[in-house]
């Protein structure tokens, strides 16, 4: 097992001898180090394996520089510079919630951006800051189809939720709009792990367990699955994220032929929303409602008496107490290649 500093170092080590300057690098690194510590792993230290092929195909700035193109006392657009997208993301949420702190609403959205890990870091952040936190993006991988469709039109789209509870416990959704998460089904790849049924199908439609199918020529299944309603909802989901996302702020539609292909970067989009809940209710007392609320679903009889029900974050914060204790662990097929990579980029090796 890793600690969590280990990991941060480690990640450190990789991005700065990528050439990215020391304050970016520490976004990414505690990006990373977030979605590992609450066993997330599909957005942790794995990403680095992503990160480094598109470094190599020259599709991200690692010398990128976020910049404000615009903004009033509410809202703001940024453009991410080419780069890696946790820098320009950061940047974003940290002015939603000034202008939330301020005004009672912020929304900001990035364009000229690329991956940036787990929403959920990001929209916890506004949580943190007694605001309610919203964000979307737009991705790269183009691998589900719409449903009834036999060609990719969307990725996993992902859409994250946080709300402050008085007990400190924060309600934090954080979903893909695929039945999982991409990186999850690369890390079934990692360690030459078939995929669940359900998760993956063939270039030609059909259910498959293979880890590899939507890299070449398959597709990530829509939430929901099927096609009834369920699934029409679910990459009618995905579309409300790239009108929040791409449309908003202006970059390459997911659909548009050009997409990926832009002369600088990726032109990945994020969108953020922050709300104070001050504008409706006392200091404190929206706190005290989503504890309540949160609660009286905890409380929920359960069908399996050995699986209490939980409430969007209770999971991701019992993994985290357990890994900043026991550490983090890192699978050997993800290991093999991180050192690769570590080696590659001419880093020690400091991690188990």
């Amino acid at each position: 097992m890793n600690s969590e500093a280990a990991c941060r170092d480690q990640i450190l080590l990789i991005l700065g001898a990528w050439g990215m300057p020391a304050d970016k690098a520490e976004r990414v690194a505690e990006a990373l180090v977030w979605a590992d510590l609450r066993g997330v792993a599909s957005h942790g230290i794995s990403m680095l394996t992503e990160y480094d092929s598109r470094r190599q195909g020259g599709r991200i700035n690692m010398a990128a520089v976020p910049a404000i193109l615009r903004q009033t006392p509410v809202s703001a657009l940024v453009d991410g510079d080419g780069g890696m997208g946790h820098p320009a993301a950061h940047l974003a949420m940290s002015l939603a919630i000034e202008k939330a702190k301020a005004n009672g609403v912020g929304v900001v959205v990035v364009r000229n951006s690329s991956h940036f890990g787990a929403l959920g870091h990001y929209t916890e952040l506004a949580a943190l800051a007694d605001l309610i936190g919203i964000a979307t993006t737009s991705v790269s991988g183009i691998t589900a189809a719409p449903t009834g469709g036999a060609a990719a039109r969307f990725g996993t789209d992902p859409f994250s939720f946080a709300a402050p509870s008085a007990d400190g416990k924060t309600f934090l959704l954080d979903m893909a709009t695929t039945t999982v998460a991409r990186g999850k089904v690369r890390n079934r790849g990692n360690e030459n792990l078939h995929c669940p049924p359900g998760w993956v199908l063939t270039p030609e439609g059909l259910p498959s367990t293979d880890p590899n199918a939507p890299f070449n020529g398959g597709f990530l299944t829509s939430l929901g699955g099927s096609l009834e309603g369920a699934s029409y909802k679910g990459y009618g989901l995905a579309a409300m994220v790239n009108i929040l996302s791409s449309c908003l702020a202006g970059s390459t539609l997911i659909t548009d032929p050009m997409h990926l292909k832009q002369p600088w970067g990726q032109d990945i989009a994020h969108f953020f929303m922050t709300i104070d809940p001050t504008l409706f209710r006392e200091s404190g007392e929206f706190e005290q409602s989503v504890e309540i609320f949160s609660n009286a679903l905890r409380a929920t009889p359960p069908a399996d008496p050995a699986v209490p029900v939980q409430v969007a974050g209770d999971p991701e914060r019992a993994r985290m107490e357990e890994r900043r204790t026991k550490g983090i662990p890192i699978a050997p097929g993800l290991r093999s290649k991180l050192i690769a990579i570590a080696a590659e980029a001419g880093t020690p090796w400091l991690l188990y």
